[in-house]
């Protein structure tokens, strides 16, 4: 398949920016609503399990993919939920000094997120449509990087000015900044990717609601009958169990008092480290996982993949029993960590838009299958704060290297097509 942008749409002018905006929304729903939340008060359990219920519409947007292969086009669909999450975060930030602010900032976390995982279906549906494989492979580290951008300047830059503001301005008023400027970044990739993106093919021709239920069952029927599918599904489920577990745990580890077992650290120290530290080691990760990948073919990477994806975690059991002063040695533990998972996460997203996706509904399948990697992210997320209050930090971050061990036995195990299409020429 040839790549069908024109001189104006060069991958390089949409592929990171349109990462980049993906990136956003996810990441303050999973992760910064996290620190402004411990900033708000509420214990770790809460926090872990209401910041993770909100994120299903990633893990159920399968039912409604289908439906952005039957009408407009998928650079509609990503211009208009871009905007769309614009107002979203806007209206946000207005309901955090209200009484009850937790159920109605709840509540717009889930329309965030409803609108978000819309987003990502159109948004790899250009992707995918639009570059050839071996495009896709030179250009997957490159989408990694920016959307893991987004994720270390929210968590990071964004945090580290919040922490900031806490101080000087207070803590609602500085969440509501915060979540003001998530909207107005959002708003202005709308309008850039407006002009910049790529059609991404035309949606399929739906003249009836017989048709569109004919066409939705036939998505899902030509899913289920893909080969190997139930051991692929088992592979992007497990790959990313133990992540789950982490990523909730570790910024509130950071932020806990010492004698309770944590770092004791600033939100803007946190800011810090990940804005600068584990932006760096991340995408000079992610980039390197790419073509790592497009030059010996993903069938010979996944399991280094997996190794360096997965090993990195014991740094967080190193600080949990060593809880160092030092911030420079919190910084290089970051810095380890994050580029191993820049790396070995390449491999899960080339599996899914390689080895599942292919075939006459690519974008509504390659959203069937993230949802499914995305299950096996929420779920341990979503217990990850009872686990860690059981055992303590210290003995979850050693539950969290066991927990590593599907991910292994996924990835030696998980079958390939014969003809090992990531592999460039």
């Amino acid at each position: 398949m040839k790549s069908n942008t024109d001189k104006q749409s060069h991958p390089a002018t949409w592929v990171p920016t349109l990462y980049f905006a993906e990136g956003i929304p996810f990441v303050a729903t999973a992760t910064v609503s996290v620190l402004m939340y411990k900033s708000l008060k509420l214990t770790d359990a809460q926090i872990a399990f209401y910041t993770s219920f909100v994120m299903w519409p990633w893990t159920l947007k399968p039912l409604w993919g289908p439906l952005l292969e039957m009408f407009k086009t998928k650079k509609h669909f990503v211009i208009a939920t871009q905007f769309i999450g614009g107002i979203a975060f806007g209206l946000l930030a207005l309901s955090l000094p209200l009484t009850g602010f937790l159920r109605y900032s709840l509540a717009m976390f889930a329309i965030i997120a409803f609108n978000s995982a819309t987003h990502d279906i159109a948004a790899d549906g250009v992707y995918i449509n639009t570059l050839s494989p071996n495009d896709q492979a030179k250009y997957v580290g490159w989408q990694g990087a920016f959307y893991k951008l987004a994720k270390v300047m929210s968590q990071g830059l964004l945090v580290c000015i919040a922490g900031k503001l806490e101080i000087t301005i207070g803590v609602t008023k500085a969440w509501m900044v915060m979540m003001g400027v998530f909207g107005g970044i959002l708003l202005c990739l709308s309008f850039y990717h407006s002009k910049m993106l790529p059609v991404g093919g035309a949606s399929d021709s739906v003249k009836s609601l017989n048709d569109a239920f004919k066409t939705f069952w036939d998505v899902v029927k030509t899913f289920f009958e893909k080969k190997n599918i139930l051991r692929g599904i088992a592979f992007i489920i497990l790959f990313r169990t133990a992540e789950g577990q982490l990523t909730k745990i570790v910024p509130l580890f950071m932020r806990a008092a010492r004698e309770n077992g944590g770092l004791g650290m600033l939100t803007s120290d946190i800011g810090i480290a990940y804005g600068i530290f584990g932006v760096t080691a991340f995408i000079l990760g992610s980039i390197a996982g790419g073509y790592f990948v497009a030059k010996r073919g993903l069938k010979k990477s996944i399991f280094v993949l997996c190794l360096i994806f997965n090993i990195p975690d014991a740094v967080y059991a190193y600080l949990a029993f060593t809880v160092p002063t030092n911030f420079a040695i919190v910084c290089g533990a970051i810095t380890i960590e994050w580029f191993g998972y820049g790396f070995g996460f390449v491999g899960v997203i080339l599996f899914v838009m390689q080895q599942i996706a292919p075939g006459k509904y690519k974008m509504a399948h390659y959203a069937f299958a993230t949802a499914v990697m995305n299950l096996g992210f929420m779920l341990p997320s979503m217990i990850s704060g009872f686990i860690s209050d059981y055992l303590g930090y210290k003995n979850f971050f050693l539950w969290v290297m066991v927990a590593t061990i599907p991910s292994f036995l996924v990835a030696w195990l998980v079958p390939f097509k014969e003809v090992d299409v990531e592999k460039t020429a």
